[in-house]
C-alpha cells in the first residue's frame, strides 16, 4: 500500500509539472501571437477611423465608437489602385506561370536524367544563391535598360522566372519519389513528359502548391526591382502604387486612408495564406524530407 501512495504522489507530481509547463508555453505563444497580431489589428483599426477623430487623438485609442469606410472609398477614388491591382495581377500570374514551367523541367532533368556534367551544374547552380541580391539587380537593371524593356511588362517579369531555390526544393521532392516508378514506366514505353505529368505532379502537388503560393506572394510584395524599372504609372504595382498614393494621392498626413489602401492591397496574401495554410506546411514538411 505504501508502494502505491509514493506511485500515486510521483504521479501527480509529474501531473503538476507538466500542467505547469503547458500553461507557462501556451501563455507565452498567446503573448507572442498577440505581438504578431497587433500591427494588423492597429491597421485596421486605423483604416477605420475618421479623419478628424484620428488627428484629435492625442493618445492613441485601442477601439473606436465611430467606424467608417470613408478610407476605402478614398483610398480607390483619390488614385488608380484599381489599376495597380490589375497591373499586379497581370504580373504575378504571368512570372509565376513561367517561373513553374521553368524550375519544374529543370528540377525533373536534375532529379532523374543522366547527362554529363550534371552535380557540376547542379553545384553552379546553388553557388549562385551565394551571391547577394543587389549584384543580381544591378546586373539585370543594366541588361533590362539595354534591351529597352524598361516601362514594360517583359521587364518586370523576365529577371523573376527562375528560382534556384525553387528548383533545388522541387528536385529534392522528386528525389523522395522512388526510383523504381520511373524505370518501370521507361519498360511500358512511357515518355518522360508524360511520366513527369502524370505521376511525378501529382505526387508532388503540396509542394507544387507551396512554391506557388511562395511565389505569389513574393510577386505581389515585390518592391524594389518594380521601382527600378518603371517609372510610368501605367506599370505601377500596388507595392510601388503605394508611395504613388503617398505623395500624390491623400498626402502624407491622411494616415487612416493610408492604412486603408495598405489593408486593401494586404488582403489578398491574408486570404490566400488562410486558405492554403495547411498545403504550406505539407509541402515545406515534404519538401524537406527524403526518403
Amino acid at each position: 500500500m505504501t508502494d502505491q501512495n509514493n506511485y500515486d504522489k510521483i504521479e501527480k507530481k509529474a501531473k503538476n509539472r507538466k500542467l505547469i509547463r503547458n500553461v507557462i508555453i501556451y501563455a507565452f505563444l498567446s503573448l507572442w501571437g498577440l505581438m504578431v497580431l497587433f500591427p494588423f489589428y492597429w491597421m485596421i483599426l486605423t483604416s477605420i477611423k475618421g479623419y478628424s477623430a484620428y488627428n484629435s487623438e492625442y493618445i492613441p485609442k485601442l477601439f473606436t465608437l465611430s467606424p467608417t469606410l470613408e478610407n476605402y472609398s478614398e483610398a480607390f477614388t483619390a488614385v488608380p489602385l484599381g489599376g495597380y491591382f490589375l497591373n499586379t495581377l497581370i504580373f504575378t500570374l504571368c512570372t509565376t506561370i513561367i517561373m513553374m514551367v521553368v524550375i519544374i523541367l529543370a528540377a525533373f532533368a536534375f532529379s532523374r536524367m543522366d547527362f554529363r556534367g550534371k552535380n557540376v551544374l547542379f553545384a553552379l547552380f546553388l553557388s549562385l544563391m551565394m551571391i547577394p541580391n543587389e549584384l543580381v539587380i544591378i546586373t539585370n537593371y543594366v541588361t533590362i535598360t539595354d534591351l529597352g524593356l524598361r516601362n514594360t511588362f517583359t521587364g518586370l517579369i523576365l529577371p523573376s522566372v527562375t528560382s534556384v531555390f525553387y528548383i533545388y526544393l522541387l528536385k529534392e521532392n522528386f528525389e523522395s519519389i522512388p526510383e523504381e516508378l520511373y524505370k518501370a514506366a521507361k519498360v511500358d514505353g512511357t515518355s518522360d513528359f508524360k511520366y513527369l505529368v502524370r505521376v511525378m505532379l501529382p505526387i508532388s502537388q503540396p509542394t507544387l502548391v507551396t512554391i506557388v503560393i511562395l511565389k505569389v506572394i513574393e510577386c505581389w510584395n515585390s518592391y524594389v526591382w518594380p521601382r527600378l524599372v518603371t517609372d510610368d504609372p501605367d506599370y505601377y504595382l500596388v507595392s510601388n502604387g503605394i508611395q504613388e498614393i503617398r505623395e500624390n494621392g491623400f498626402g502624407r498626413e491622411n494616415i487612416p486612408a493610408m492604412m486603408a489602401a495598405v489593408v486593401v492591397i494586404s488582403l489578398p496574401l491574408i486570404v490566400l495564406f488562410l486558405i492554403f495554410r495547411k498545403k504550406i506546411m505539407a509541402g515545406v514538411s515534404r519538401g524537406g524530407t527524403k526518403g
